[in-house]
């Protein structure tokens, strides 16, 4: 037998029970080996009964001394037996299976029993433990579910596996499932032809495939598990990073890029313009992405920054040097309301450097929209900011060098790739103001250079943080009102757009008129939702920065792109109803100008998971403790999306937010292995690059971002 062959060949499984593991992805001896316990229940630790103490899981040894059988009525017989040892007397009780274990357990002989200790005076009890008889002549294990299998348990660690309803009523519980693997080893493991070379082996203190997969499944003690568990995880990882660095090596020797030679003019006017002094993580990752454009090979980086950390002054640095270059660049947002703010600003300090910019969304006429067209294929636009309109048919450029994505996981793979397809080869930025855990980035974006700007600007300041009930909430209109007569603005957030009688929240559209009428009828309302037209985004928008509406009353629609400097307090309603980094993004609405600023979390009911949420949220305003958080709250996949988590779902036992030294270390080893030999073809690595090809590389199915 090999690791490709069907588990159908097994003895005791069949072409039925086959179809059902298929199901699960157990198809061949490999995804049996692989799947992997979900936990273990511990029956190496024996005690004597006189030792016991209420509460305790254990296993204790001794003689059945007397039985009971009480009552014959179904649902209220019980069956009881005395076990008995040097140290004293352990009651055990059943009340399911009355009959079965009435039988089963006889006077006289001796069981290993195994369960929950729990005192009733001074008397020791189980309920419902399971047992193994230990007569010599006959080793049978039983339990509370009177269970016909048969395996030894008493002084073991015991698997314990992951089982669908179609798999337990196919007879493919836990237990079965044990029975199966224990019958794969016997007739041949395919675990013992190993994944990696001897050197790498020693040279990580690795433990040998074959004895991590005998002892993943059946520990001989918690030690030897604990190097078994290692070994999986750091070879799971490791083809996981070989991935990234066989993508990461195929681009910088096969793909060319035109190399960004020339700092010139428009990027020493840019700096000589700007009002404030860059922060050092705005330097560093400048130089960072002029080295790469300087490169030759082209650009494939992720620039990390928390909300307000001024992301954007950074892209328009590369952006003013493909303009020395006499290249144009490519800057795609995920809203209009985000590529009109951009546009402003970039044309707000490009203009007078006589840098040309122009931008494309979906709600522009005919007339405007081909007059930028037809400047990018001439030449005449350096830049362009713009949505998904980007990548329709028909937009061209004379000379694209540089494309920027921004919030880029709002994006599909397609979209994405469709904006780098516009030029041969070009140079991508990727950013995000949604900080990634360093795991993830590890985990998910291995094969990109990652950028991180910590730091805020200068003179921004802190945004106090407050969690308040639903009770205080006319407490905090009056801090809206104070803080709209000293000439600040301020927003409102809802959860959701109409009302739902199933969650019972308050939408944005009614309470709008609720606060309009009632509570602030001497102010300037505006009202901004998903439903709304693009065109009427854009005009309450444009109203709001323009100082013309105090107070915006909206739904998640401000999460991205508003940046308005004298708004200086949020109010999210129904708090405990959004996510971790969509609290944090809404944050980041106010808190960008001079003045202090405020976000009051309003709560209703209250979950453990939303109360570990908000408490984060009043103790942090760092983004990346806040995505730390985020993680082991939420896990990896629900980070990242369905779309950006494809590495993830290839993870069988690693975990990306406990595993990360792991990572880090076979992430070494597999790029110091492309290093040495870039696509794997000595005779020597072989045998990785066909389990790479054959095992690991459809389930580490890569997004492709750029």
């Amino acid at each position: 037998m090999t690791g490709s062959t069907s588990v159908t060949y097994l003895k005791g499984v069949g072409t039925k029970k086959a179809s059902i593991l298929n199901e699960v992805g157990i198809v061949t001896l490999d995804d049996l080996f692989d799947y992997y316990p979900r936990r273990y229940l511990d029956r190496s630790v024996m005690k004597s009964i006189g030792a016991l103490a209420d509460g305790e899981t254990v296993t204790v040894v001794g003689t059945v001394i007397r039985t009971q059988l009480d009552g014959d009525t179904p649902g209220r017989a019980r069956f009881k037996a005395w076990l008995g040892d040097a140290t004293g007397l352990l009651e055990l009780t059943w009340f399911r299976g009355v009959r079965y274990f009435s039988r089963s357990v006889v006077q006289g002989e001796s069981l290993a029993v195994y369960g929950k200790v729990s005192y009733f005076g001074s008397h020791a009890q189980m309920q419902h433990p399971d047992y193994d008889r230990l007569s010599p002549d006959r080793l049978q294990a039983s339990d509370s579910e009177c269970s016909d299998f048969e395996l030894y348990n008493t002084g073991k660690i015991i698997p314990i596996y992951q089982s669908s309803e179609a798999m337990k009523q196919a007879n493919l519980g836990s237990k079965q499932m044990r029975t199966i693997i224990a019958r794969a080893f016997e007739q041949g493991a395919p675990g013992y032809r190993e994944n990696l070379t001897s050197a790498i082996i020693a040279d990580n203190g690795l433990i040998s495939l074959s004895e991590a997969y005998r002892e993943i499944h059946f520990p001989s003690s918690h030690q030897q598990l604990a190097k078994a568990r290692y070994r999986l995880k750091w070879t799971e990882l490791f083809y996981a990073q070989l991935l990234f660095a066989l993508r990461h090596s195929e681009i910088r020797r096969n793909k060319a890029a035109v190399k960004f030679t020339h700092s010139g003019e428009a990027t020493q006017k840019l700096f000589a313009s700007l009002p404030y002094a860059l922060t050092e993580g705005q330097k560093n990752a400048v130089r960072e992405i002029y080295r790469d454009l300087r490169s030759g090979t082209p650009m494939n980086r992720l620039l990390q920054g928390d909300v307000g950390s001024g992301k954007t002054i950074v892209a328009m640095f590369a952006m003013a040097l493909a303009v020395d270059n006499a290249l144009q660049s490519a800057f795609m947002v995920p809203t209009e309301i985000l590529a009109v703010q951009h546009f402003l600003v970039m044309k707000r300090y490009f203009t007078p450097l006589g840098l040309r910019v122009g931008i494309l969304t979906g709600k522009q006429g005919k007339k405007a929209r081909q007059a930028v067209l037809d400047a990018l294929s001439s030449g005449e636009l350096h830049s362009v900011i713009g949505t998904h309109a980007m990548i329709e048919h028909g937009v061209s450029y004379a000379n694209l060098g540089l494309v920027i994505i921004d919030e880029q996981h709002r994006f599909g793979v397609l979209q994405r790739k469709a904006l780098q397809e516009k030029a041969t080869n070009p140079h991508v930025l990727l950013m995000t103001a949604t900080p990634i855990p360093r795991t993830l980035a590890m985990g998910v974006f291995g094969d990109l250079d990652v950028s991180v700007i910590r730091d805020k600007p200068v003179g921004r300041r802190a945004i106090k943080t407050f969690l308040r009930s639903e009770q205080e909430k006319l407490k905090i209109y009056d801090l809206l009102r104070s803080q709209i007569a000293e000439g600040r603005q301020g927003y409102i957030v809802y959860p959701l757009v109409e009302e739902s009688e199933k969650m019972d929240l308050k939408a944005a559209v009614e309470s709008y008129h609720e606060l309009s009428v009632i509570q602030f009828p001497d102010l300037r309302l505006g009202l901004i939702h998903g439903q709304m037209s693009p065109d009427e985004k854009e005009r309450v928008m444009e109203k709001f920065r323009c100082g013309e509406i105090d107070l915006l009353v909206g739904t998640t629609v401000i999460e991205v792109g508003v940046d308005v400097p004298n708004a200086t307090v949020m109010v999210i309603e129904h708090a405990e109803r959004f996510g971790l980094a969509q609290l944090h993004q809404l944050r980041g609405r106010v808190g960008r100008g001079e003045h202090p600023s405020t976000c009051i979390l309003l709560f209703s009911k209250m979950t453990a998971d939303a109360r570990e949420r908000l408490a984060a949220m009043e103790s942090t305003n760092d983004g990346f403790v806040i995505s730390e958080i985020d993680a082991k709250i939420r896990g990896a996949g629900n980070i990242l999306g369905k779309e950006q988590s494809g590495t993830l779902t290839g993870l069988r036992i690693a975990d990306l937010n406990t595993d990360y030294s792991i990572m880090q270390l076979a992430r070494s080893a597999a790029f110091a292995l492309v290093e040495q030999d870039g696509q794997l073809r000595s005779a020597e690595h072989a045998m990785i690059r066909e389990c790479y090809l054959c095992r690991y590389h459809d389930r580490f199915s890569l997004a492709d971002i750029g």
